[in-house]
């Protein structure tokens, strides 16, 4: 990806162009975005629900948890309205063909999809997501220290890495099967829920997966636990916190790899 100052202002305005859009109809956005915010709000209940019911879930409380949940879904709001461009690659470019026009123009391919569809709605999972990370402030007693908030951005951009590069393996599954499959969902949603819980919860095998495979531990658990100033109790040591969403990073780079392999594969409708 470019980072000339091309690239960028044109991405910029593709994001204008698309909230422009948005905007001209301001009710039904203020209502996507409601939606969106009261939908995943249901998530909320259900873990406090669970918390109501057993007080404490193996020494984890419900502020801790809550700062998972804040964290992960902040991550996933925003990732998710960068890559919408790569969700719906398949229906929107590659069946009209529409995908030509983008390789015509020289400018990176990643940038303009990522501009292509910002969608305000996502505004209300990420201000849901503020709002737990809040709870979680006053139930768990976080400080927000400088290095806690160094952490917490740290990782916040790992995580947005993350979730942006398996929607970049979603839409890149699209240059086979012609669109986007719906099993992508159970990295996306699937992981979403997954990290909003500590990773001590889990199974070996299930702990294993969301670290090397799909770091989603990388970007949430470990430093969360720096924030928290808790020990790792699967025995991590403390200074992980501070380098682990790198994971997300480089999970990024590796899906920019792959999608390499799906252009060159790509060989327009019209053949």
């Amino acid at each position: 990806m470019s980072r000339s100052p091309g690239s960028i202002a044109l991405f910029l305005r593709l994001v204008k162009a698309s909230v422009g859009a948005q905007a001209r109809y301001p009710a039904s956005a203020l209502m996507l975005t409601v939606g969106q915010f009261l939908v995943t709000g249901i998530e909320v209940v259900a873990v406090w629900a669970m918390f109501h019911r057993f007080g404490e879930v193996r020494g984890w409380t419900l502020g801790e948890v809550a700062l998972f949940y804040g964290l992960v879904n902040c991550m996933f709001a925003l990732a998710d309205a960068l890559g919408r461009g790569f969700d719906v690659l398949g229906t929107e470019f590659l069946r009209s063909g529409a995908f030509d026009r983008l390789l015509l123009r020289p400018r990176p391919l990643a940038l303009q999809l990522m501009g292509h569809d910002f969608r305000i709605s996502r505004m209300g999972r990420l201000l849901q997501g503020l709002a737990v990370i809040g709870f979680a402030t006053a139930q768990a007693g976080i400080a927000w220290t400088p290095e806690a908030v160094a952490v917490a951005l740290f990782a916040l951009a790992g995580g947005v890495a993350l979730f942006l590069g398996i929607l970049v393996l979603q839409g890149t599954l699209s240059f086979w099967t012609v669109e986007s499959l719906e099993i992508a969902n159970v990295l996306t949603y699937g992981g979403v829920q997954a990290a909003q819980y500590p990773l001590a919860l889990y199974a070996r095998w299930f702990r294993r997966l969301l670290t090397f495979a799909v770091p989603l531990a990388c970007v949430a658990y470990y430093p969360a636990l720096l924030i928290l100033g808790r020990p790792d109790p699967l025995g991590a040591p403390h200074w992980v916190g501070w380098v682990s969403p790198l994971a997300g990073f480089v999970f990024l780079a590796l899906a920019f790899r792959v999608w390499g392999l799906g252009l060159r594969h790509y060989a327009s409708t019209g053949s």
